[in-house]
């Protein structure tokens, strides 16, 4: 095959394990011409950018949910999350809204709230709250547009931040480490953590299948958070750990969704 550009080579990885549920270093160094010290590299890249998992001579696809829920019952469920979280918003209060599925679930049940400033790096949060008649004011961090988070990152977001105050912040993760805090695949994790620093309460939303996921880069420590908001299927055992690190775990009703 004749040799691509980055790009279209790591994209071409991803087509390919879709399509076979599995790729080889060799197999792939042969197939573009190129070495398995690149194709390396190329699956480092795409692991840590959270669209596979890096296995040894190769990679897979990431791990679907554990409960393998419908999409219809899975975006039920981070809706019973976003409502618990969203009766911790008072009237006023100055939020900071993180990119991210679930987070993103909270735009709906701010319709009620009355003179909410919210700092946003996600397009999509920021044009859904200008939808809404109870006309916030809406501020973006500006930045870096990242493609795989869909937001903006870098340097200048975090300037921006750092020059407001906020009473809270509502942050996603991509997992949950029992005895670390929250996981991403994507290292540019310094966003989340300004974020954690300029708010007086730092609220993670996530399902408690997020537990489940071993996934490498530490992005909040569990004394950064104040709460976590999950659903009451996370086991007693586990509630109580996070609970002894000082973090409020909130349980939304949720398991009549899986029923």
């Amino acid at each position: 095959m004749q040799k691509r550009n980055t790009q279209q080579r790591r994209r071409a990885i991803i087509d390919r394990l879709h399509e076979h549920r599995e790729v080889m270093v060799d197999e792939l160094a042969k197939l573009f011409s190129t070495s398995e010290v690149t194709i390396r590299k190329d699956l480092t890249e795409l692991e840590n950018n959270g669209l596979l998992l890096r296995k040894f001579g190769g990679a897979v696809p990431l791990p679907q949910d554990s409960s393998e829920l419908s999409s219809e019952k899975l975006s039920a469920r981070k809706i019973a999350i976003a409502q618990a979280a969203a009766t911790l918003i008072k009237d006023h209060n100055r939020i900071i809204i993180d990119s991210g599925s679930t987070t993103a679930a909270l735009i709906p049940e701010l319709a009620s709230k009355i003179g909410l400033v919210v700092m946003t790096n996600s397009l999509h949060v920021a044009n859904s709250l200008l939808e809404q008649e109870n006309e916030q004011k809406v501020l973006m961090t500006g930045g870096t547009w990242d493609p795989q988070s869909h937001a903006f990152q870098g340097k200048m977001a975090e300037q921006v931040l750092r020059a407001y105050n906020f009473d809270q912040a509502f942050i996603g993760a991509a997992g949950l480490d029992l005895y670390k805090g929250t996981t991403t695949f994507n290292e540019l994790t310094q966003l989340s953590q300004v974020m954690a620093e300029v708010s007086g309460e730092v609220v993670v939303m996530a399902e408690s299948e997020k537990l489940q996921r071993k996934i490498p880069n530490i992005e909040l420590p569990w004394l950064a958070i104040s709460i976590l908001v999950t659903d009451d299927l996370i086991a007693d055992s586990d509630k109580q750990h996070i609970e002894k690190q000082g973090v409020k775990v909130i349980c939304a009703q949720t398991k009549k969704i899986g029923a």
